[in-house]
């Protein structure tokens, strides 16, 4: 059962569904890349202030649900501005940071990136766009990527529960 914090910053209101630590399986799939299945755990904490950190880690698994490598990685924080507006820094292990503007309310955050930048090792991401949303207590999520010198489109989709 989830518990909201007596601390939480009223502007993480919208956001609060987010808070503790997920965990499931999701696929991935991209013209670049051969399709793929993954195990993901998911981390969103508070300390009052207007914000959420966020840590994810990834790891690609075979048919049978074992891990074959690790994978993606990435941080940030997620900042409540009010009335469910909110801005997202994440950095990515692969290379590359993002600025990402949304809206949350109804279970649901919508994020679309602002500005990508990434060092001269990293693949060439442009843009996304992110969707997460509480579906009977489960957090679903999507990504879609423009890279590569593809459009936008999707990219990753998850199942998670809350552990």
């Amino acid at each position: 059962m989830f518990q909201i914090p007596d601390n939480l910053h009223p502007a993480c209101g919208p956001v609060a569904w987010l808070l503790g630590t997920w965990g499931g399986h999701g696929r991935g799939d991209y013209p670049t890349i051969e399709p793929f299945e993954y195990g993901q755990e998911l981390t969103f904490q508070q300390d009052g202030r207007p914000f959420l950190h966020y840590f994810a880690r990834s790891w690609i698994v075979d048919e049978n649900g074992e891990t074959v490598r690790q994978a993606a990685q990435e941080t940030g924080f997620l900042r409540c501005v009010g009335e469910g507006k909110v801005e997202l820094l994440l950095t990515h292990n692969t290379g590359f940071t993002e600025v990402w503007y949304g809206v949350a309310e109804g279970g649901k955050l919508e994020l679309r990136t602002a500005g990508v930048s990434f060092t001269e090792t990293a693949k060439e991401v442009v843009s996304g766009h992110r969707m997460y949303g509480n579906v009977d207590g489960e957090l679903l999520y999507a990504y879609d990527m423009e890279a590569m010198g593809q459009d936008l489109q999707p990219h990753l989709w998850a199942k998670l529960q809350r552990q």
